[in-house]
């Protein structure tokens, strides 16, 4: 009976291109060797799990490295996965930056009382989904490479399990995130039927006609992009953001801030420029209110914070802010808001990720995150002072370092949309830019200029992992700086690997 059966059902297993998805398959082996590490050695595998995470995410690259010399772009599934140049970039600053964090997280794990094995497999997890949000061009791909990032990372923020604030965080995150993936998902169900496809280029062809049934779609494009806006942390939906960080390991904060802030913005470039680039007549007025809502609500709350960590948790909803500002113009400048937006991405990474360092190796020695405690620390550690500063005046934008190129380039995009909406934004970014260094600068005056408050200024010992995490941000920061085409380039490579330009 179930040989007629097969006999008469045409199974068609899809093509599927091996090379494509080699560092997804990577990834997972890996995930999948740290498990079977923690059951099979127990204890005796947990020195060994930070070291097989680094040469997971450092091995994944070998596959993108070969991608990328190749230089085809590479469809599957109907176009609800592609790998082009735009995605070979993002997948490398998504492991480059969990390799950064893997670093922070070495000693800071093994020091405290933390099951090891689960950690480093959860964020392999995570890192995981973020790969394949990069290729996700269909909306059911989107939805679980979200979910797959998320997940595990809604384990991580309540990591200190022993603590109440650690607590806290994990339980607002997860219930925040579970709300926004459910308005997410009831936006896809609406663009799903408006348009009879989940592949987001039948959803642009079938909401950009005339006569496309308007109330659904524009109900469906606003209800993604509010699940979105929840995911890079714009204002109103924030909230979760400032105590999470402040409750997260520190590591976890640094990973959340980035790698998971950038993931939800390449989830968000991929439905816009090709799920709905036609209906900028929904999505650019709703992402101009965020965006300019998002910069001056989180730097005007970020002047008033005494904690670093709550302090750069506005700072990010700002940064936000920043990121979202070419795409309120993208139907009048296209590829240039893309660029714009991809090239703060990874600029951003860099130097908020060396932030997140500093306030790491600083409490090692103070226990704690409070502004206050970095007063006085160039008196007994001038190193980190250096380096925190760099990463600081970056943030506030300044020149050589690499966050005035990225300011640069968002000023450039809304200005050369030439309409009263990109003018206005662009006013709107330069003033919060002036905002934001006040309080960026007031840190480096205590760092530099006032005593330490308890008059301890014994040396800090800093692993030789945070060294390495340093290094790698530093020389990012403000090499991305000094000479600009290293980030422009990937952004002229991306640009032809065909997001919807």
């Amino acid at each position: 009976m179930l040989a007629l059966l097969a006999q008469e059902v045409d199974f068609v297993r899809p093509a599927i291109d091996w090379h494509a998805v080699a560092p997804e398959l990577t990834l997972l082996a890996f995930g999948a060797l740290v498990t079977v590490m923690d059951i099979v050695w127990l204890e005796r595998g947990r020195r060994l799990t930070s070291s097989v995470a680094s040469i997971a995410l450092l091995v994944t690259m070998i596959p993108i490295v070969t991608l990328a010399l190749d230089g085809e772009d590479r469809v599957m599934f109907g176009g609800a996965f592609v790998v082009d140049n735009y995605a070979l970039v993002m997948k490398v600053m998504f492991l480059l930056a969990g390799y950064v964090v893997v670093l922070l997280s070495t000693n800071y794990v093994a020091e405290g009382d933390y099951w090891e094995s689960e950690y480093y497999g959860l964020l392999l997890s995570s890192i995981l989904g973020m790969v394949l949000m990069a290729s996700a061009r269909d909306l059911i791909t989107v939805f679980v490479a979200l979910e797959l990032l998320s997940i595990p990372a809604y384990m991580l923020a309540t990591w200190r399990k022993r603590d109440l604030k650690s607590n806290e965080a994990g339980l607002k995150y997860y219930l925040m995130g579970v709300f926004a993936s459910a308005i997410m998902l009831y936006g896809m169900s609406l663009l799903y039927g408006g348009s009879g496809s989940t592949l987001l280029t039948d959803i642009n062809k079938a909401v950009s006609v005339d006569g496309s049934p308007s109330a659904i779609v524009v109900m469906g494009v606003i209800f993604v992009i509010i699940g979105f806006a929840f995911k890079v942390s714009a204002f109103p939906f924030h909230t979760w953001a400032p105590d999470t960080y402040e409750g997260a390991p520190t590591p976890v904060t640094a990973f959340l801030s980035v790698a998971s802030k950038a993931a939800g913005f390449v989830g968000l470039l991929n439905l816009l420029f090709v799920g709905f680039f036609g209906r900028d007549d929904v999505y650019e007025p709703l992402i101009w209110i965020l965006a300019a809502a998002s910069m001056t609500v989180g730097n005007l709350v970020a002047l008033r914070q005494t904690n670093l960590v709550r302090m750069l948790a506005y700072s990010g909803v700002a940064q936000a802010g920043y990121m979202l500002a070419p795409l309120a113009v993208a139907s009048d400048v296209g590829d240039a808001a893309l660029t714009a937006t991809v090239t703060y991405l990874l600029v951003y990474a860099a130097m908020n990720l060396g932030a997140f360092a500093i306030v790491l190796a600083v409490a090692r020695k103070t226990r704690s995150a409070e502004i206050d405690s970095f007063k006085g620390l160039f008196g007994y550690a001038p190193g980190l002072t250096i380096a925190m500063s760099v990463f600081l005046f970056s943030l506030a934008g300044i020149p050589p370092l690499g966050g005035w190129w990225a300011k640069f380039r968002v000023m450039e995009a809304v200005i050369e949309a030439e309409s009263t909406s990109g003018v206005v934004l662009g006013v709107f970014v330069a003033v919060n830019s002036v905002i934001a260094l006040y309080y960026y600068a007031r840190i480096g005056l205590g760092m530099w200029a006032e005593d330490a408050p308890d008059g301890d200024t014994t040396p800090i010992r800093v692993p030789a992992s945070l060294v390495s995490a340093l290094a790698i941000t530093i020389a990012l920061t403000i090499a991305f700086g000094v000479y600009p085409p290293l980030v422009s380039e990937f952004d002229v490579t991306l640009l032809a690997g065909g997001l919807g330009g």
